[in-house]
């Protein structure tokens, strides 16, 4: 095993593998700055994984915990804010959606059935809303369509209750959580083939979603994350599923508005996207198209509105996740080369 230590001279020196390869799967940080990853499938048979593991950075160790009691991919996945991790849908089987739900606490290492959502749903996206609810949206149904339903988790309760319908049904779409409180989603597809440009934004106070400014691109598989000056910027995805992009937008959430920047160097889809402690973003990974993974990298900067290649990951990846230690550092774990087969390997950059 490769540890962090021995390859400090890297940029993207490997840690250590989790007990399990997988993608589709979903990852959260812990009160006490430990990673739980969950769920995800092994291999291109798409069915879904029950088990669950911890990863320790000052070790760089993996722990196995105890199962979900679904397995499950393409979940959403949240810490609460009394610490425990909600997990929410997504399939077992990458055709039936679930409308199950559970939580894990850390201090028992067990995991607790809690109120179902009202609408079974993968593919979707979950956000905390400022009182600690979880907002979920959007995501394809049981019959394998895009939806525009929307629940909200309530943890004192248990209880999900249904709130105002998006205006345009879509999954692979992103959320983002704005500074005012409001829940922004983006682009998206409602079929799998045809992308969207739309974007609404959710007022938690009366419920209802509004229509917003369109993207300049329809975009889905892409990424967003918020800035240090609040606001959100959205880079690649694709409008056909197959031919990646490299545009990226920035919103306004003070004017309404979306600005072109740059262009990434590199053409990516299912790449992660995550805001450093200085106010740069950084992309990884992904796929320019087809079943190849990327193993490059860049780094957004929001006051030159650029973009600059970094070195690139020890291993190329796609549908993998990506987490800010306590640190500042950036661990990225598993994903799939190829869509055949899963990567349980985890790097570290900073």
């Amino acid at each position: 095993m490769i540890n962090t230590f021995e390859c400090s001279f890297l940029v993207w020196p490997l840690t250590g593998s989790m007990n399990s390869a997988r993608f589709f799967h979903k990852a959260s940080i812990l009160a006490n700055g430990n990673i739980l990853v969950a769920g995800g499938t092994p291999d291109g048979s798409y069915i879904a994984l029950s088990s669950v593991e911890v990863y320790n950075p000052s070790t760089g160790l993996w722990t196995t915990t105890s199962n979900m009691n679904t397995a499950r991919m393409l979940h959403t996945q949240v810490t609460l804010v009394n610490g425990n991790v909600l997990v929410a849908g997504g399939t077992s089987d990458g055709r039936s959606a679930l409308s199950s739900v559970e939580a894990y606490n850390p201090s028992t290492g067990l995991w607790t059935t809690t109120g179902n959502m009202n609408t079974a749903r993968y593919h979707h996206t979950a956000s905390m809303l400022a009182n600690g609810n979880i907002l979920v949206a959007g995501g394809i149904s049981d019959g394998g369509t895009g939806l525009s339903s929307a629940d909200v988790y309530n943890p004192s309760t248990g209880f999900w209750t249904t709130t105002g319908t998006m205006n345009t049904a879509r999954y692979s779409h992103t959320a983002s959580i704005m500074a005012n409180g409001y829940v922004l989603v983006a682009g998206g597809t409602i079929d799998g083939s045809t992308p969207l440009s739309s974007a609404e934004v959710y007022n938690p106070s009366t419920g209802r979603w509004i229509t917003i400014d369109t993207m300049s691109t329809a975009r889905y598989f892409h990424t967003a994350s918020i800035l240090a000056n609040g606001n959100v910027l959205v880079a690649g995805g694709t409008t056909d599923g197959f031919t990646a992009l490299s545009s990226a937008e920035v919103y306004n959430p003070s004017t309404g508005l979306w600005t072109t920047t740059s262009n990434m160097n590199t053409a990516r889809m299912l790449h992660t996207q995550v805001t450093l402690e200085n106010g740069n973003t950084l992309v990884t990974g992904g796929t320019a198209g087809g079943s190849i993974a990327l193993s490059s990298a860049e780094v957004y900067d929001p006051s030159t509105g650029l973009w600059t290649t970094i070195d690139t990951m020890s291993i190329a990846r796609f549908y993998h996740t990506v987490s800010i230690l306590a640190n500042g550092n950036v661990f990225v774990v598993g994903g799939s080369p190829d869509f055949i087969s899963a990567l349980n390997s985890a790097e570290v950059y900073g």
